[in-house]
Parts: structure tokens; C-alpha cells; sequence
């Protein structure tokens, strides 16, 4: 079924940074042929967030017009580690771990893709059996020079950061993901290009025809600096708790809030109305996203809760609580053992920052004693993190 000018236009206009290359994607779309569009992802982490959501959006476009998803979760990849953007070497993971969160990856993408539509791969069913021979004559067809002119390569060489050699195997493997799954079109954040253009290089040397290449926008984590991403902590995952997601997005910076509903939803909302009412508008955006993965009940609820939380200042309904078999216990390690605080140095710096109450108090002094009863103490830590300690004999 062939596509009319103005839908094309739109598919490799909106939320696009790039289509490469856009006239030979637009011919191969007006002539109506269903297309393998590509899209790896590693299961480097057990969770996705919203920053995942926008290529797998545009990938949904594609689904929706009738062409082939191919979803391949990088289990071999994985076990590297995409060194794009990083400063340092990041840790290996185990095949247990990768495995672990692979499989928590279906019915995340699935509250997006129609995931029993798409085509499934693991990149272990090539790599697995690829022998050593294979390896060498693959990297035969990249050049040192070429794979270390990524500017975040040359970073991390002229700051003497080491750069090992299984990551520059990265690339390397992800571009012949295209050549196992015959890739027509591959999309990716604006930060996977190089990886991407080395598959159309790897298609070409191995007489197949180059796939096309789709870059879609970076979102801006909660912080308004980084891009999302869970080591920064600046993310919202599209699993976490509704009340949990909305009271994060009711951090954004104002400036954000336009690109979140682009990126993210499919409201267009002007930007004076932004501008004349960003409180409103922040908590139209909160509303909506939770609303897409939570669903309408659990959005309107995580809205109420928040009101009488934050604006009103009540404690909200659902409290964690736990129990500890001590009567007294310091503040600091308080907060570790309810999981407040992920280390006694953090913990501290939040005290001593005013950033801890109990029971409405604040507590500015690291060495305080908090004393428990079985009713409990309320500890609030920052806006959003709520917790009840009881003593239990």
C-alpha cells in the first residue's frame, strides 16, 4: 500500500533529527513495501524509562503503517557494555544478570510496540556461534583510525582514561546485528549514529544493500542537563509506581515541559500556555504519561495524592512502614536500613542539608537519636519519600 506525500513527510519529520538517507528511505516507503526496521537495545539495566520511549515510539509509527519491527535485545552486546558517551569503562556484566533483565524487557516494550507483531532476536543466536576465524575477518573490515574517531574515543585517549579493546568491538557487533536480521532501516538515538552508519559501512563491504538510518532527539533527564539515564539518576521508568512517576515530573524544569509532551505524548500544547501556566501544564504532562502506562484511575489518583501531599502538605495515604526490633537508632542509620539513603555518607549529607524530618521535625544533626515506638515515627525525606518505623519487640 503505497503512502501519501504528507504521511511520509510526518514519519521522517516529527521527533526526527536525521534520516540518513532520506531520499532513498522516501522512494522505498512511496512504493508501499513492507520494510525490516531495526531497533537493539542492551538489557543492561532491568528497567526502561521515558528517554527509551521516544525511538520506541517512532518505531511504533513504522508498525503502524504495516512494516516489520525487528527488536533485537543485545544478550552479547550487553555482556560489553554500548561505550557511547561514557567517560570511563563500564563494567561487564555477567550472562546471568543480562539475562535476568532481558526478561523484563517484553512487557515493558510492549506498552508501547505490539509486541507480538514484532520479529524477536537475541544477538547471542549469531555471536554464540560465530568461530574465532569469523571475529577476525569481520573486524578485517574496520580500521583501528575509523573506529576510535568517535569523539567520546578521543575524549577518554587525550584525558588517559583507558579504552579497551572489547569496546571497540562495540560498534563492530552492532553493526552486524544489521547484517543477521537483513535491516532495511535502523533507528536510534542521535548518540547511536556512529554505531549505526558503521552497519550501512558493514552492509555495503558485505555486498547487501545499506540500510537507511533514523536519528530521534536525546531526552533531557529531570536534572535539565544530562540526557536520561539511570546512572545519573535523573530518569523516570515507565514501570515505577504512578505516584512515584508523577511526583518526578513535577520536578522538570519549566524549560522542559514543551519537549516532554513532544517527545512523549501525543498532546500539542502552545508554548504561551506553557509559559503563562507551567504548574498547570507540568501536572497536564504528569497526568497524561501516567495515564499511558498506568492507565486513567491510577493517573487520577497519583494527582490527588500529590495535591494533598505537596500542595497541601498532608502526609499521603500509603506509607511504607518497617519494623525494626531496636529502641533507639541513630538518624544516619536510619535512613540506610529503610533504604531512604543508599550509603551513611549520603545520609548524612541529606541531614545535615535539612532534608530529613521526623514526625514533622526537621533534623539537621547527623548524631541525633531517633527513638521508635509501636506506633512509629514518620520520617519524610526531601518532598517525595515517605516512610513509617515501628519498634517491634
Amino acid at each position: 500500500m503505497k503512502m501519501e506525500k504528507k504521511k511520509i513527510e510526518h514519519l521522517l519529520a516529527y521527533n526526527v533529527e536525521e534520516v540518513i538517507v532520506k531520499e532513498h528511505l522516501e522512494r522505498d516507503l512511496t512504493r508501499g513495501e513492507p520494510l525490516r526496521v531495526k531497533l537493539g537495545m542492551d538489557p543492561s539495566a532491568p528497567d526502561l524509562h521515558l528517554g527509551h520511549t521516544v525511538v520506541l515510539r517512532k518505531l511504533r509509527d513504522f508498525q503502524d503503517l504495516g512494516h516489520t519491527v525487528v527488536f533485537i535485545i543485545g544478550d552479547y552486546t550487553g555482556r560489553i557494555g554500548d561505550p557511547t558517551g561514557k567517560s570511563k569503562t563500564r563494567p561487564q556484566l555477567d550472562a546471568a544478570t543480562v539475562e535476568k533483565n532481558a526478561k523484563t524487557y517484553f512487557d515493558q516494550v510492549d506498552k508501547i510496540l505490539n509486541i507480538k507483531q514484532c520479529e524477536i532476536h537475541f544477538n547471542s543466536e549469531w555471536f554464540k556461534k560465530m568461530p574465532f576465524e569469523e571475529v577476525i575477518k569481520l573486524t578485517a573490515n574496520f580500521t583501528t583510525a575509523r573506529v576510535i574517531e568517535r569523539d567520546d574515543f578521543q575524549k577518554r585517549l587525550k584525558s588517559g582514561e583507558e579504552l579497551g579493546i572489547h569496546e571497540l568491538l562495540y560498534p563492530i557487533m552492532q553493526a552486524y546485528d544489521s547484517i543477521a536480521v537483513r535491516a532495511a532501516v535502523e533507528i536510534g538515538g542521535t548518540d547511536q549514529k556512529f554505531n549505526m552508519l558503521a552497519g550501512r559501512d558493514l552492509q555495503r563491504k558485505m555486498g547487501m544493500p545499506e540500510q537507511d538510518v533514523i536519528t530521534c532527539p536525546l531526552l533531557v533527564g529531570l536534572d535539565g542537563v544530562q540526557k536520561m539515564s539511570k546512572s545519573l539518576g535523573n530518569y523516570v521508568g515507565i514501570t515505577e509506581a504512578p505516584a512515584q512517576m508523577y511526583g518526578k515530573l513535577m520536578t522538570i524544569p519549566d524549560s522542559l515541559i514543551s519537549s516532554y509532551f513532544k517527545l512523549l505524548t501525543e498532546l500539542t500544547v502552545p508554548e504561551k500556555e506553557i509559559k503563562t501556566n507551567p504548574r498547570d501544564s507540568k501536572a497536564r504532562l504528569a497526568r497524561t504519561i501516567v495515564e499511558m502506562y498506568h492507565g486513567a484511575s491510577a493517573a487520577k489518583q497519583a494527582e490527588e495524592e500529590f495535591v494533598r501531599t505537596f500542595q497541601k502538605h498532608e502526609t499521603p495515604e500509603r506509607v511504607m512502614s518497617y519494623e525494626l526490633r531496636v529502641m533507639s537508632i541513630g538518624i544516619v542509620d536510619l535512613l540506610v536500613k529503610t533504604k531512604l539513603s543508599e550509603s551513611k555518607s549520603e545520609a548524612r549529607r541529606v541531614v545535615e542539608q535539612g532534608g530529613v524530618q521526623i514526625d514533622g521535625k526537621v533534623i539537621k544533626d547527623p548524631l541525633t537519636t531517633i527513638t521508635l515506638t509501636k506506633k512509629g515515627v514518620l520520617i519524610q525525606k526531601g518532598k517525595r519519600h515517605f516512610v513509617r518505623v515501628m519498634y517491634g519487640a
